[in-house]
């Protein structure tokens, strides 16, 4: 069995790293003896990072190549087929689906949020993605709008599978980036570029103050996306009273136990919230994409995000009550979290029992 994997690989972005970690982990337990190969902006480190075959994902002629050596295609994951990064990207996650049914490739959908898609992305997705083999998506709302899109084509509502991360049985040591217990108690902040972002930063300095002046609250950000990330950190850092910090963690292992250790998240960043919910840590959401709020429906989770970009004006007054409901409610919400987090650890898995339905077991 030979596998092919399209996504956003090779950026450095630690949420689709991420994502591509846990489908490779989850076809190398289903499929040991399978070959895998994905499309990458950087092929010699995805190769070498993963244990698995890499081509350049701008390379057409390897592209076409790559398909036709494979058994499956796999779209995902991710938020791949929407339009508000660009048409362009969208034109080009389609075509690599639109490819590999032209091949006669069995090609699946595979863990992905569908949208936000206007007029023409929505006659896009239809056009490109019509006989495609079976889909999986992680919100309800992303299987309504693909199955009106892809009449007849199975759509199952399943899980990122980043709820499926483990972390390593030695933990990294965080205290060189200053996150040991001196730091307690800790807040780890994630946050991007986004449209209305001064908004959106706006909103997680007054977060993060009210952590640090009401809670004590020590705010780390980390960088999820690198520079572009780290800059948009900066520009937080700047609007606040408080003295937050900029902390460079290596890799996934580092992060993720910096966030199972926190008492708060505070996420603009979709896998920042993810991580956060697998290891029961309260969060602040700021739904800069539908997918937040989509995942926020998904956990249950009952406190609403502190901004988003229906919200017309800045309300410091009601950020400092989430601040503090986070803050007290804390068990009730860690509760909460880690009930919901069964349930999609085992809806993420479900990604892999639809693909062993095409793919064979």
């Amino acid at each position: 069995m030979r596998f092919l994997i399209s996504g956003y690989y090779g950026f450095a972005n630690l949420g689709d790293e991420a994502l591509l970690a846990q489908i490779v982990a989850g076809l190398k337990t289903r499929y040991p003896f399978a070959e895998i190969d994905v499309l990458s902006a950087r092929p010699e480190v995805t190769a070498h990072e993963y244990g698995v075959e890499a081509t350049q994902r701008m390379d057409l002629r390897a592209i076409a190549k790559s398909i036709e050596r494979c058994d499956v295609v796999l779209s995902g994951g991710g938020g791949l087929l929407q339009n508000t990064t660009s048409l362009k990207s969208l034109l080009y996650y389609a075509g690599i689906v639109r490819s590999g049914i032209q091949a006669g490739k069995k090609t699946m959908i595979f863990a992905q949020s569908i949208g936000p898609l206007d007029f023409f992305g929505r006659q896009t997705v239809r056009r490109f993605c019509s006989g495609v083999t079976v889909a999986t998506v992680r919100d309800e709302s992303s299987r309504e709008l693909l199955a009106s899109l892809l009449p007849g084509v199975s759509v199952e509502r399943t899980a990122d599978p980043v709820f499926l991360y483990d972390l390593p049985e030695r933990a990294p040591d965080l205290a060189g980036a200053g996150l040991d217990a001196a730091s307690d108690p800790l807040a780890i902040v994630a946050v991007r570029k986004t449209a209305r972002f001064e908004e959106a930063a706006a909103a997680v300095a007054v977060a993060v103050d009210a952590l640090a002046e009401r809670h004590g609250v020590h705010c780390a950000f980390v960088p999820f996306g690198g520079q572009a990330d780290a800059e948009a950190a900066t520009v937080v850092i700047r609007k606040c009273r408080s003295k937050p910090t900029l902390v460079a963690l290596d890799g996934l292992d580092a992060i993720a136990s910096a966030i199972a250790r926190a008492r708060v998240v505070v996420g603009v960043r979709l896998h920042a919230l993810i991580l956060a919910a697998r290891f029961g840590v309260p969060f602040l959401a700021l739904a800069y994409d539908p997918k937040v709020d989509a995942l926020c429906r998904d956990l249950a989770y009952p406190l609403p995000p502190l901004w988003s970009p229906a919200l017309r004006a800045l309300d410091p007054a009601g950020i400092a009550q989430a601040v503090d409901a986070v803050w007290t409610r804390g068990p009730e919400l860690r509760a909460q979290l880690e009930a919901s987090t069964v349930r999609l650890r085992a809806d993420a898995e479900r990604n892999f029992d639809v693909l062993a339905r095409i793919a064979g077991a």
